[in-house]
């Protein structure tokens, strides 16, 4: 139930409990006040208002939850790219697929060449994890097939089971592990009601997609 629904309903659980009240306060005398009857009809309002209003809540907090995580994780994204192109050095988006959670990773050019942390490590929120349920197709212009990123790889070069990861060049381009240009970068999130997805395009391009796992496929650009 969409929340303009939700307020309108609330607005009518108050008008009839407005119009309880104004039936006890027009009496006079010894009759003024409250009635049993009226007393139950209104705490009876008030429960079905509530046991209605929860899910209503429930719902639209969920929604704003993975939205938001989905736009943390684009913005993210795109700040990983500006410092890989500001630094003149390969950085990377990560994710940890299991434990839920992003970072952004520099490589290392002096000393001993290597990729670290920077920044914080993000997690998702509850209820929303790293993946995209049914969902049998990309957004358009995006991958070819539907997945998330390649796997990231360690110092040595040998991929990390269970992560990630977008890496960019000195440019502020994603490439693949041959250092060529790629357009295959996607990060995909859901709470099992919504699919959202973070694409990077060849040219660097960062862009956010919600689509929902059941009915008809439709990829909307947010």
């Amino acid at each position: 139930m969409r929340l303009g629904s939700g307020i309108a309903l609330a607005s009518g659980y108050r008008v009839a409990v407005r119009q309880a009240l104004s039936r006890s306060s027009s009496t006079s005398g010894s009759d003024a006040g409250f009635s049993l009857v009226e007393m139950v009809v209104v705490l009876l309002i008030v429960a079905v208002g509530s046991m209605l209003a929860v899910p209503m809540i429930g719902n639209l907090l969920s929604a704003e939850r993975i939205g938001g995580n989905a736009q943390a994780l684009s913005n993210s994204t795109a700040m990983t790219k500006m410092r890989a192109a500001a630094r003149f050095g390969a950085a990377r988006i990560r994710i940890d697929l299991a434990a839920r959670t992003y970072r952004a990773e520099i490589w290392r050019k002096t000393g001993t060449p290597g990729w670290e942390t920077e920044g914080p490590v993000e997690q998702l929120s509850p209820g929303v994890s790293f993946g995209f349920q049914s969902i049998a197709a990309a957004p358009p212009n995006t991958q070819g097939t539907i997945g998330q990123a390649a796997a990231c790889r360690d110092d040595a070069g040998a991929n990390i089971a269970g992560t990630a990861c977008v890496v960019f060049n000195s440019r502020g381009l994603p490439i693949d592990s041959t250092g060529g240009p790629t357009g295959a970068g996607a990060f995909y999130i859901t709470d099992n009601a919504e699919v959202f997805a973070v694409t990077v395009s060849a040219t660097g391009l960062v862009r956010t997609w919600r689509a929902r796992p059941t009915g008809t496929l439709n990829w909307v650009l947010q």
